[in-house]
């Protein structure tokens, strides 16, 4: 009789694994490791490309001295002369706050939007914020410093104070010397009129009704 052929012994000393189904947890643990270790990867492969970068690649340091843009220029401020060495760039706002002290004229969106900037250039006024300080010699500037002072205020002074044109104070500075300016420019004698040549101001405390009457008091006398 033939034997039957030996089978092979397929026991070994440790179990054979046991494949578990996946569960939503060790997806999203396996993917997450996965992802961290792509990001590592990349992040030093930048690291290692930065290191590798040469001096010759860097841009050159900027020579202060010779890209230096400062101006010299003589401005007439309140009647006094200032003879200054400024930067081109500078704005009328910035060279009245910053260099001459002059902060009762006011930094507020400086994009010539909300009028608390105002001063007046040869009579007219001018959103200091959007004019260049240079180009404004031999010119008249005139700031609220130089409209009135205590106990012998502008007339709009007086009118602002007697009305409560104010509450802040922030825009006020820019509303008198827009509202002072208004006095010889031609527009109509309304509330209406007023509010449209004063649109250029903004008070954000809302005091627009108080504002009008003291500039109508003042319209009403000149």
């Amino acid at each position: 009789m033939s034997k039957d052929p030996q089978k092979p012994d397929t026991t070994a000393d440790d179990p054979a694994p046991v494949l578990e189904r996946p569960t939503r947890r060790s997806f999203l643990t396996r993917v997450g490791a996965a992802g961290v270790a792509i990001g590592t990867g990349q992040l030093h492969s930048v690291a290692l490309a930065e290191s590798d970068a040469t001096v010759e690649d860097a841009p050159p340091a900027s020579n202060a001295s010779a890209d230096s843009a400062n101006m010299h220029v003589r401005l007439n401020v309140n009647g006094t002369s200032y003879d200054l060495d400024i930067d081109s760039r500078t704005t009328l706002l910035d060279c009245l706050r910053e260099h001459l002290h002059l902060t009762g004229t006011k930094k507020g969106c400086d994009h010539g939007q909300c009028g608390a900037c105002t001063v007046h250039v040869d009579g007219r006024r001018v959103n200091s914020c959007l004019s260049l300080a240079v180009t404004h010699e031999d010119e008249a500037i005139t700031t609220i410093e130089g409209l009135g002072k205590p106990g012998a205020l502008h007339p709009m002074q007086a009118a602002f104070l007697e009305h409560d044109g104010f509450q802040c104070g922030y825009c006020t500075s820019g509303q008198i010397m827009s509202a002072v300016a208004l006095l010889k420019e031609p527009y109509g004698h309304s509330d209406d009129d007023v509010k449209e040549a004063m649109s250029g101001n903004i008070c954000r405390c809302g005091a627009y009704t108080n504002i009008v009457a003291a500039i109508q008091q003042i319209r009403r006398r000149v």
